[in-house]
């Protein structure tokens, strides 16, 4: 019991970051549903259901037109085909939490993907305890928020103009903890070039699944030619 209140109380802590951006996001959703005539509850369901962030804002405009289900789908197929890749960073732990495998694919988000990279100097099943709390809580912030969200957007008018940057500053200082955490930074220096590079090829709405390739190509190269030295 006293190991998975640790767990518990790292995973809230190392949360914290999350909570912080989530509030404001998932409240900027809730109010954005509200006001394309959908309910808090709608929103708390589909922030349980669907949980795929920069998508359910896409899906409110999908709803409100009344696109096709293969739309839907197509596009967020494209727009979250990143999390495979994150996925598999923790396949391996994920396979080791039994139940909780199928869990824990379906709640790997941006956020929880980048916190979790800051836990392997944890053992095995501290770390994995530690990531499924993680998961739980981060879930749990972003639909409460949404459900407060469009709770509030009945009642309070609301100007949201440049709320979206929380989700920036979020990976700033995500960033900024992990590179301060590792004397190795070619990793996250690869990473950002291949953004810049992609972002100035494809643009803003096309660049995250090439600068994910680029950089993942790069470093499965690169750790190949380690291993043989």
């Amino acid at each position: 019991m006293q190991f998975k209140k640790d767990a518990f109380r790292k995973a809230f802590t190392a949360s914290i970051p999350i909570f912080c951006s989530y509030l404001f996001l998932g409240m900027a959703y809730g109010i954005l549903m509200q006001e394309h005539g959908f309910t808090w509850l709608q929103s708390l369901l589909t922030s349980a259901v669907v949980y795929t962030g920069a998508f359910q804002f896409v899906l409110i405009t999908f709803l409100s037109s009344g696109a096709s289900l293969l739309t839907i789908a197509v596009t967020a197929l494209f727009m979250n085909s990143r999390q495979s890749f994150y996925s598999l960073t923790f396949l391996n732990d994920f396979k080791q939490m039994g139940k909780r495998e199928i869990y824990m694919i379906h709640s790997m988000t941006d956020e929880t993907y980048a916190v979790n990279c800051t836990l392997e100097s944890l053992p095995p099943k501290e770390r994995r305890e530690t990531m499924f709390y993680l998961a739980v809580l981060s879930q749990f912030y972003w639909t409460a928020a949404s459900a407060l969200g469009g709770m509030l957007g009945q009642i309070l008018p609301f100007d949201m103009m440049g709320i979206d940057f929380c989700m920036t500053a979020l990976f700033v200082t995500i960033f900024i903890d992990q590179w301060e955490k590792t004397k190795r930074h070619a990793p996250a220096l690869i990473g950002l070039c291949t953004a810049i590079a992609a972002l100035a090829l494809f643009g803003a709405n096309g660049f995250m699944l090439p600068a994910l390739l680029a950089a993942s190509a790069i470093l499965i190269y690169a750790g190949r030619r380690e291993d043989h030295t």
